[in-house]
């Protein structure tokens, strides 16, 4: 997911681009905004967390841009190419050192397991908008 911060400065076509040169491929793609709910929702397993309510009004701020992506070892791939959630302890040239505001407002989601990837790609898209 590209997050608002991201979307509000305009920086959808930098990140697919990184996303793209680093060998992934898109396999849905959305731009949507959340609702509060869906926020909740989404990021519920974060619900009694002291930054959950930031982080949901964050999240539905504004746009964002869902996608699926595909690659051998795609999460894993995927999580080292955005680098650390913190960007001043990101890796030079990964997306969160390039782009991320500050560490709550990181500029991309990525799931952190292929379960959870699943889940969060059907929370986006109905099974005809995923291309295979």
């Amino acid at each position: 997911m590209i997050k608002p911060d991201a979307v509000e400065r305009g920086l959808i076509g930098d990140i697919l681009k990184d996303i793209t040169n680093a060998g992934f491929k898109i396999k849905a793609l959305k731009l949507t905004q959340l609702s509060l709910s869906e926020a909740e929702t989404f990021y519920a397993i974060h619900s009694k967390r002291p930054f959950f309510n930031d982080l949901t009004s964050y999240m539905s701020r504004s746009p964002i841009v869902a996608a699926v992506l595909e690659k051998d070892n795609a999460v894993s791939e995927f999580r080292n190419l955005i680098g650390d959630t913190d960007p001043s302890k990101a890796n030079e040239g990964t997306i969160r050192a390039k782009y991320a505001i500050s560490k709550g407002e990181n500029s991309v989601h990525g799931s952190d397991s292929d379960e959870n990837a699943k889940i969060e790609a059907e929370f986006h898209f109905s099974g005809r908008e995923i291309l295979f």
